[in-house]
């Protein structure tokens, strides 16, 4: 870890952070991100506080909505491993829109999900063909557990073939202006699948802005129905220091990845930060890899709580406040 010294941080002029409130304003309008023929605006840096980077692979802090804390690493794109569902969710529910509370269409698992998920060589979810369950449900199976059967039967389910569906993740990564980013599947599984944590941590405002995502990501535990079977989320980062999500990503060649947001504060200086960590561990077992990240974003979380409640009450953020 790398000491933690205090730089000293200059306030921003009144007139950027007018800038900023505007830009934010102006996000907040949808609920679900920007439309197709909207692109979003680079995230601004805000602050210079010193955090302890990881000495490996790449990552970046946000605060939501108001600009960068900092970031570490080169951001050359790098497989990202299950990272990659969060746009397959955040494709989905755009294009599948979900209230708080609903269900959604029922959706029938097809043979090759259940095929799939005898698999010895990748993360799946125990579903069976015929089996009927509902979009909720199956977007808690891909994001909780890390399902790669769910995410690519939901993949064919939305677009025909996970080919197609990729075509929407690509398409929606560019509206986001993740420059450095390419989806080839679905789940992850691919190293082909490449991006930056600076293009994540884009993908992580926008997806973070759905209720639903919200709920699923921050959720702990989910179960198949008539299973007595408790399945656990793979992020165990939840529930304390106020993670309240996002996703766990590993692999041989991908290392240990870990997209997080958490709330820090409380009232007006409440504030939702996001983190992308990538590529920690690269070459070790997968389980070992993902630790790595977790411990590397359980070290960032802890610094960022301390500090950014120091800069809300100096001034030196838009004045968001959680949304």
């Amino acid at each position: 870890m790398r000491s933690a010294r205090r730089d000293r941080v200059r306030p921003l002029p009144r007139a950027v952070l007018a800038y900023l409130a505007l830009v934010v304003a102006a996000g907040v309008a949808g609920c679900l991100g920007p439309s197709s023929g909207d692109r979003v605006p680079a995230p601004r840096h805000v602050t210079g506080i010193a955090l302890p980077w990881p000495a490996d692979g790449q990552a970046v802090v946000e605060v939501a909505g108001e600009g960068v804390l900092g970031s570490s690493g080169s951001m050359t794109p790098v497989p990202i491993a299950s990272v990659t569902k969060v746009m397959t969710a955040y494709v989905l529910l755009r294009g599948h829109p979900l209230r708080d509370g609903e269900e959604g269409p029922l959706i029938e698992v097809d043979g090759t999900a259940a095929a799939e998920s005898l698999s010895a060589t990748e993360s799946t979810v125990p579903v069976r063909e015929g089996q009927r369950l509902s979009l909720r449900r199956l977007l808690e199976l891909m994001m909780i557990p890390s399902g790669n059967n769910v995410a690519r039967l939901l993949a064919r389910w939305d677009a025909g073939t996970q080919e197609g569906f990729v075509r929407k993740m690509n398409a929606a990564a560019r509206v986001l202006g993740m420059a450095d980013t390419v989806y080839t599947g679905a789940s992850g599984y691919e190293d082909s699948t490449v991006s930056t944590a600076s293009d994540q941590v884009k993908l992580a405002g926008e997806a973070m802005r759905n209720e639903v995502f919200r709920r699923i990501v921050a959720t702990t535990r989910t179960s198949l129905p008539g299973d007595p079977r408790v399945i656990r989320n793979t992020n165990t980062l939840l529930g304390r220091n106020g993670v309240i999500g996002i996703k766990t990503g590993s692999g041989t060649r991908a290392g240990g990845s870990l997209m997080w947001a958490v709330t820090v504060g409380s009232g007006d200086g409440a504030r939702l930060v996001l983190g992308v960590v990538l590529s920690q561990r690269v070459g070790a077992a997968p389980e070992a890899a993902k630790q790595a990240a977790l411990d590397a974003s359980d070290r960032l979380i802890t610094a960022v709580r301390a500090a950014v409640p120091r800069l809300v009450a100096a001034g030196r953020t838009a004045g968001v406040p959680v949304r």
